[in-house]
């Protein structure tokens, strides 16, 4: 501010907005609106805000006092453990490192191992220690993947805490119960009052629940005010019939086959094509049954494809698209959507009554065999198929299971899916014996933790060797990071013998022994930790 010196009268009285603005312009600029006689300008603008200051806040009025809210709800579930309190706090307290690029170092990442230890205290039914909540809570907002197990053990009073502060209001409608008590089986006036007059979010969460207890009255329920939902609604609502989907679902979805919404039409016609004995899964097997078949003539049974040559009205009634992704022929594009939809048992019957191994052994002519495998991968995920998948999946020590082959690393990842954990544990186990790390990423994905014995000494004999042969240790860190949380614990012991820096062979890659040293460093500190973590939380033999 550039002082003056000729004072000033004395103005009068202004508003402390005019004060402001006398500020920021400048009193050689602006003439301040009250001041004292005699007094420079500035000085006089001073004096003017300190006079105003205490005005304004002489004249508020005394606020009506808020209601205290009502004290929290009491949390029935035991107490966690001292020592399991103690190490939720450190969990908590942990903080992802902001310089990436790094070295990690021997210590584990603590942040990686809470949606663990979180499982298992939910498991264990503790209740969460009160001052732990406001950290667990942020925790949750950071990071989606925490909230259901973390909001489970958050309890009652997270809800409670998420009321009374905006940034945790996300819990108020990612947990069960945030918003007031879902209605119970035997209250019909509350379940249609919140049906009809309930937000969204609410209307979802009572559809979801009446679905899990009482299938048939939640489509009753559905069914009252289909025609007055908004398309995006009814995709949500339809969504929700996959649970405890049965064949009595089967007119409702029927129905919705005509709906106006082109993805309301594509949903039903998936959940119905995941019954394998609805209507329109019998219409897409005759139309697939259409295109492909087995030609004799040849010295080798082979099949044979006509794809589709228009995608008419019935066709996309029934939920075929018609207009094919940028980049698709619109024919492969129609078919793989025919074969999909068909019931897995019809194709014994149509191509010479061969088992589903058999009838993914046999050549395909023209090319076809991606397009025709890939279709009947979908289908076997869709219909949950173990008998196909594994037809698919073939033989994990095959070489084409480690090549890119016609069933690609994805569609084998879902194909496991459909197996029990122990089985697809020892498919995976078999792959990495077969073929290395390199490859088994997504498929370590899908196994069940803590790995099974022959799966965790598969892939730490793969690390080894990986080691051995002086491979770029960065390049298994996706793995080695797995292996600290799915290893069993109990195979910490088996690694002492790594923990030691290798050699380096005049092929390995400069300072790769390093670290690797600190890479099985780290995973048997981890290993050590999850056990005394599972120890802390009762588990027994942990």
């Amino acid at each position: 501010m550039i002082r003056t010196s000729a004072p000033v009268e004395a103005p009068a009285s202004g508003a402390w907005e005019e004060l402001v603005t006398t500020a920021l312009l400048g009193t050689d600029r602006r003439t301040p609106p009250v001041g004292a006689v005699g007094r420079e300008a500035p000085v006089a603008l001073l004096d003017a805000a300190a006079v105003e200051t205490v005005r304004r806040r002489a004249g508020l009025r005394p606020a009506t006092p808020a209601a205290c809210p009502e004290p929290a709800p009491a949390d029935p579930r035991p107490a966690l453990p001292g020592a399991a309190a103690r190490r939720l706090t450190m969990l908590l307290s942990d903080r992802p490192g902001v310089a990436g690029g790094g070295r990690r170092g021997t210590a584990p990442d603590l942040m990686e191992l809470l949606p663990q230890w979180l499982a298992t205290a939910n498991a264990r039914g503790y209740a969460a220690p009160a001052e732990a909540l406001p950290a667990l809570l942020d925790a949750a907002r950071g990071r989606t993947d925490l909230r259901p197990a973390a909001l489970a053990f958050a309890g009652p009073r997270a809800l409670w805490l998420a009321r009374l502060n905006p940034d945790w209001r996300f819990a108020l409608r990612a947990a069960p119960g945030g918003s007031a008590a879902l209605p119970g089986p035997g209250e019909a006036d509350r379940i249609r009052r919140l049906w009809e007059e309930g937000l969204f979010a609410e209307r979802v969460a009572l559809l979801a629940s009446i679905r899990e207890r009482e299938p048939a009255a939640a489509r009753e329920l559905l069914a009252s005010t289909w025609a007055t939902e908004r398309a995006e609604d009814r995709l949500m609502f339809l969504d929700s019939l996959r649970s405890g989907l049965s064949p009595h679902d089967e007119p409702f979805l029927e129905q919705a086959l005509a709906d106006r919404s082109r993805n309301v039409r594509a949903t039903a016609a998936e959940l119905l094509s995941a019954l394998p004995g609805s209507a329109l899964a019998a219409r897409m097997a005759d139309r697939a049954g259409a295109c492909v078949a087995v030609d004799r003539t040849l010295d080798t049974p082979t099949i044979v494809v006509e794809a589709p040559h228009e995608c008419d009205a019935a066709m996309e009634r029934d939920g075929v698209v018609a207009k094919a992704p940028t980049g698709r022929g619109e024919r492969s594009w129609w078919l793989g959507q025919l074969l999909e939809a068909t019931p897995l048992g019809a194709w014994s019957a149509r191509l010479g009554g061969r088992t589903p191994q058999e009838i993914v052994a046999l050549p395909v002519a023209d090319g076809w065999q991606g397009e025709l495998h890939a279709a009947w991968c979908r289908a076997a995920v869709r219909q949950r198929d173990g008998q196909w998948a594994r037809a698919l999946l073939g033989a994990p020590a095959a070489p084409e299971a480690g090549g890119p082959g016609a069933v690609s690393l994805a569609e084998r990842a879902r194909l496991l899916g459909t197996l029990g954990a122990a089985e697809r544990a020892d498919w995976v186990a078999g792959f990495i014996a077969a073929h290395g790390l390199s490859e088994a990423f997504q498929l370590l994905g899908v196994c069940a933790v803590p790995w099974s014995a022959p799966l965790g000494r598969a892939v730490v004999d793969a690390l080894d060797i990986a080691r051995d042969a002086g491979s770029y240790p960065w390049s298994f860190s996706g793995v080695m990071g797995l292996a600290e949380r799915c290893l069993d614990p109990a195979e910490a012991s088996r690694l002492d013998g790594l923990l030691t820096v290798p050699d380096e062979t005049r092929d390995a890659s400069p300072g790769a022994g390093g670290y690797w040293a600190e890479a099985f460093q780290r995973l048997v500190t981890t290993l050590r930790l999850r056990a005394a973590m599972a120890e802390e939380l009762g588990v027994p033999g942990g």
